[in-house]
């Protein structure tokens, strides 16, 4: 799967949560490794089991998962000379104990779970190594029936220490009146007994060790040297017999390993699948079918991360149509419409239960792509559009059937115009590729487009006018809108400015697009920023002059050729409106006409020269500007008007303008 739609749709983080419900190293594995699967026999299977371990959970079970406390660092270990001790084995036994339960737990429920209780008969009981630790471990230490010479060694110990004891004793009893302290003390595994340092001469011995004040010395007492000696050989005997004996155990553990690592690996799938059904249990998941014929029909869906807050969703792809156009205002919840469909599929493909209503059906996708959010490298100054279109070239490569496609606001932050233009074209050929697409989009053409083209439908997500509250419904079969006026009047916009934007909107008209160079500079007018506004959802494409549309949507030039026959013509002024038919566009004069007819015009940035007669006034100028306006910010660049403030200011040496020549339509 694409790790950068894997980002965008927060599965990473899907699996961080879901990591919190693993007990041990193994099923941590399991979990870290996961990624979608990809084939549908295999996601069905992996589906079910996490259904069966949510059903026994359900009915309330402990299910007895073997603990790996340990066990890791023992399989490092394992085959590389190393003598495991007494606490090694204990693990290993505890280990294979809890092994044996659950063994005969999943025996019983084997009708209620038969996928997942298959597990566990393959769990070896390793009868022979567990009865080895127990014969020879015992409380943490290697046993004295561990072997003969162990016992005969141990019990030689004991009657030694018993001998040294008594003779200890008889010494504290004499000379009580020159000890420090009525007790016996340990030096280097050796007895000792703690004298006044003025009367250490008093017992004949060795002084092995003196207090930190030296008031104290402690002597190991003549007639028990012999016997401390003893003690230690004796000692050196023991570690040796117990040497042995771990020596024995660690070859038999190390002879079983192979059937020890089958335990661990099927006790992490355990807890990989139990994990997966606790964690579902969290979301309310729900086991969910799966079409083979490429359909997507989902109830009441609802983003993992969103369970509280959201509006439960239904989505339905591949009836009829394979790409869904969702419009709608900002805020609306069509981007996490988006996510909500990838991360639940994405994490469908990986055997979790999802937050959906019974009955929801999902597809098994080979591949999942998405361009949600900006998607923006500083180190590679790319800017939104230049991103997303990144993200969409390798989207049109990786095309097919068995593809989903997420895709929001489609080439968002371009030219109005082109960017539509170009989105149409992404799409039919996205389509004619066979993926399941879903779309978000501000362009009103884009409706259009879905709504007569074979294989696409519109959306929308509902919106509240009233409370200015998205609902995050989302209806199929309808188109949606912006509601930017609506929301502007609730905010508080001027009365003028929204009376002037529903005229405009109303005459359904392109208008001209003006980008000047610094927008905070520029300080346009509050009329012409709406006029900005509207070209975007208004603008001249071929889809928009279609009959279907209805006669808000007429050719500019025709009305005003019908303005033009009832108001007496007047010269176009700097500033007017106008629109080129040549062009099928919009522009601004900056240049009156000359005296062979030729008006300069600047249409998105270029400006050309061209005769009156193609030239119809749209917009006079005092109707986009304030009388004083300064047109420079619309016609000279932002370099070009820096300089032209420096030279007006003083002489600068080498400064000057060129300005390139009009361009001819």
């Amino acid at each position: 799967m694409d790790q950068t739609t894997m980002i965008m749709l927060e599965y990473d983080k899907m699996k961080e949560a879901l990591r919190d419900y693993a007990v041990s190293y193994e099923g941590r594995r399991h979990i870290d490794e996961l990624e979608p699967l990809t084939v549908a026999g295999v996601v069905r299977r992996a589906l079910d089991e996490t259904a069966e371990a949510k059903l026994l959970l359900d009915k309330g079970a402990s299910v007895p998962l073997p603990s790996l406390e340990g066990i890791d660092r023992i399989v490092s270990l394992l085959h590389t000379g190393y003598l495991f001790d007494e606490q090694d084995f204990t693990a290993v036994h505890t280990f294979l104990h809890s092994c044996g339960q659950l063994r005969k737990y999943m025996a019983g429920k084997r009708d209620i779970a038969p996928g997942i209780s298959s597990y566990a008969s393959s769990m070896q009981e390793l009868a022979k190594l567990k009865g080895e630790i127990e014969r020879c471990i015992r409380f943490g230490r290697v046993d004295d029936q561990a072997s003969k010479n162990l016992e005969r060694v141990r019990k030689k110990i004991a009657i030694v220490k018993e001998r040294i004891q008594k003779k200890i004793a008889a010494i504290l009893s004499r000379h009580g009146s020159i000890l420090q302290e009525n007790l016996v003390s340990v030096r280097g595994g050796r007895y000792v007994i703690p004298v006044k340092r003025e009367y250490h001469k008093t017992i004949k011995g060795s002084v092995l060790d003196q207090s930190t004040s030296g008031q104290t010395v402690f002597v190991e007492p003549e007639e028990v040297a012999h016997l401390q000696s003893e003690l230690g050989m004796l000692e050196a005997d023991e570690a040796r017999e117990e040497g042995i004996v771990l020596s024995a155990l660690t070859g038999l553990l190390e002879s079983a390993s192979a059937d020890l690592l089958l335990n661990i690996e099927i006790t992490g799938t355990y807890d990989f699948i139990f994990a997966k059904a606790k964690y579902s249990r969290t979301l309310g998941g729900r086991n969910v079918l799966l079409s083979d014929s490429g359909r997507i029909q989902v109830d009441g869906a609802r983003h993992p991360f969103m369970l509280k807050t959201m509006v439960p969703l239904r989505l339905e792809l591949g009836s009829g149509y394979r790409s869904l156009i969702i419009t709608g205002p900002n805020t609306g919840g069509k981007t996490v419409a988006l996510k909500t469909l990838g991360l639940l599929t994405l994490m469908v493909q990986s055997g979790l239960l999802v937050p959906v209503e019974e009955g929801s059906t999902f597809t098994v996708f080979t591949k999942v792509l998405s361009a949600i959010g900006d998607g923006q490298s500083i180190e590679q100054s790319l800017s939104t559009f230049s991103a997303q279109i990144r993200r969409l070239i390798g989207m049109v490569d990786a095309a097919d059937r068995h593809t989903l496609l997420l895709i929001d606001e489609l080439a968002a932050g371009t030219d109005p115009g082109e960017g539509m233009s170009l989105s149409i074209a992404i799409l039919e050929e996205l389509s004619r590729r066979g993926a399941m697409i879903m779309v978000t989009t501000h362009f009103n053409e884009l409706k259009t487009f879905a709504a007569r083209t074979p294989g696409f439908q519109n959306a929308r997500m509902e919106f509240d006018v009233e409370t200015l509250e998205p609902l995050y419904r989302l209806t199929i079969g309808e188109a949606g809108q912006s509601y930017a006026i609506q929301i502007a009047t609730k905010l508080g916009m001027a009365a003028g400015i929204i009376e002037r934007s529903q005229e405009i909107l109303h005459r359904q008209k392109p208008l001209p697009v003006l980008q000047p160079d610094d927008a905070a500079e520029a300080q346009i007018p509050a009329q012409a920023e709406a006029a900005q506004g509207e070209e975007t959802a208004q603008s001249l494409d071929p889809l928009e002059t279609d009959q279907s549309n209805g006669e808000g949507n007429r050719d500019p030039a025709a009305d005003d050729q019908g303005k033009a026959s009832a108001a007496p013509a007047r010269k176009l002024e700097v500033g007017d409106a106008v629109y080129v038919s040549s062009y099928g566009r919009t522009g601004i004069v900056y240049e009156p006409e000359d005296a062979m007819g030729m008006v300069g015009v600047m249409i998105q940035k270029e400006k050309i020269r061209i005769n009156q007669k193609r030239l119809k006034l749209f917009i006079e100028k005092n109707e986009l500007y304030p009388e004083d306006y300064d047109f420079d910010i619309i016609f000279e660049s932002k370099e070009d008007r820096k300089k032209s403030k420096l030279m007006q200011r003083k002489h600068v040496e080498g400064l000057s303008i060129i300005r390139e020549p009009d361009s001819k339509p």
